[in-house]
């Protein structure tokens, strides 16, 4: 089979450290191409590396016939819900699909549709049985784009139980909850990936004074000091996944304002799990019904979760919390710590030797130094790299922090 690649590109469905307006115009032009449908497995097949669907009736929608038949690129995230409901070795999956397309046919296909042989003892004789593989007589939730002249975008592969939350459902619920909480916020920034969307958020008006933690500290960014700048402002990041990759959570922060670190308090993340009832065969269309009770349902979460994070007590409570760890000096050189937390936090090594640069910049030789040179990096990270680690590294800190002062 030989087709023509004009499926979306990473930069056309990703942003990084963006802002809200252009995040809202993304997920507003991507919800006009998605097209979501279960389908059995002997309808799904691999053809040269891509994802063929086959045998599914046509449906009538409101914008007329919308065929879910069709060829789509498997992205990362797609091959890591297929390796899933296989159980086979996702490491595996994706490198015969990027070297050998031709085994990676042959195993998809044969996992989902094929069969083995197998021996049993009955009756004092052995007989051969056959016996079918995790993904037969089941059937999956696709997530997709839509194709133009050519393949669509197979975004996930999914259990027919999830539940959905979109992004931009998530998105605007969040912003209507901030609004009936009547706090003045402010966007740090947006990421959009091909698992998660994130952002940061910020309340300038919610402040509190910090010089204990940021004592000695000094900005890698810009030089300027913890002691000359010691304010605090109450913040979260809200994520969320559509395509399988976790829960639509709020995460409390508190962002440092001389070098905008963002420190993620991890015990008090609120979560709203993506799973629900069996879904149907065929074309996926989520009723106005449905999606209003989702949206109702983080609204009244983020509404909670602002009135409860944007708050001067709790800033202060969770300083007080923090400071007496962060105070705590180094036990040994700042290698070695940072060295060994940073393998304890399963951090690459290019990730450790740019946390310990951050550390020797910042000057604060505590265990909150190396909180700060967690968070700091991290800002690296999304700048340069992958938004998911930047968010992963980020919200390691105040954990950096504990096993540095261990």
């Amino acid at each position: 089979m030989t087709v023509e690649q004009t499926y979306p590109t990473p930069d056309e469905t990703t942003l990084r450290n963006s802002d809200l307006r252009s995040l809202m115009g993304m997920l507003q032009s991507q919800h006009t191409e998605k097209l979501d449908f279960v389908a059995p497995a002997a309808n799904i097949r691999a053809e040269e590396g891509l994802i063929v669907v086959n045998g599914s009736e046509a449906e009538l929608t409101e914008d007329g016939v919308t065929q879910v038949n069709g060829t789509y690129r498997p992205t990362s995230t797609f091959l890591n819900g297929l390796a899933g409901k296989l159980q086979v070795p996702v490491g595996y999956l994706k490198k015969i699909h990027a070297e050998r397309p031709d085994l990676f046919d042959a195993n998809v296909n044969g996992w989902l549709q094929g069969a083995r042989a197998k021996t049993r003892l009955r009756n004092g004789r052995h007989e051969l049985i056959r016996e079918g593989f995790p993904g037969m007589d089941r059937s999956f939730l696709m997530r997709t784009f839509q194709g133009t002249d050519g393949p669509g975008l197979g975004r996930a592969f999914l259990s027919e139980h999830y539940k959905m939350l979109d992004n931009l459902d998530a998105l605007m619920a969040m912003l209507d909850g901030v609004r009936k909480a009547g706090v003045e916020i402010d966007i740090r920034g947006c990421d959009l990936t091909e698992s998660r969307m994130y952002v940061r958020i910020r309340a300038q008006e919610i402040k509190a004074y910090a010089p204990t933690l940021l004592k000695g500290y000094r900005s890698p960014f810009t030089g300027a000091t913890g002691d000359e700048n010691p304010t605090v402002f109450a913040g979260f990041v809200i994520s969320n996944s559509e395509v399988g990759g976790g829960a639509y959570t709020i995460a409390p922060q508190l962002v440092v304002q001389v070098c905008d670190n963002g420190m993620t308090i991890t015990k008090d993340i609120r979560k709203e799990v993506h799973r629900g009832g069996l879904l149907a065969d065929g074309l996926i269309r989520w009723s106005d019904e449905t999606r209003r009770k989702e949206i109702d349902l983080v609204r009244a979460k983020t509404t909670d979760a602002v009135k409860t994070f944007l708050d001067v007590d709790y800033v202060t409570r969770t300083i007080e919390a923090l400071e007496h760890t962060a105070t705590k000096p180094l036990n040994g050189a700042a290698d070695k710590v940072v060295r060994t937390v940073g393998k304890k936090l399963a951090f690459s090594e290019d990730q450790i030797a740019g946390i310990l640069d951050h550390f020797i910049a910042g000057g604060q030789r505590t265990a909150g130094g190396v909180m700060q040179a967690v968070t700091s990096y991290a800002q690296i990270i999304r700048e340069t790299g992958s938004a998911d680690t930047a968010n992963e590294v980020e919200a390691q800190g105040i954990r950096a922090m504990e096993l540095a002062a261990a």
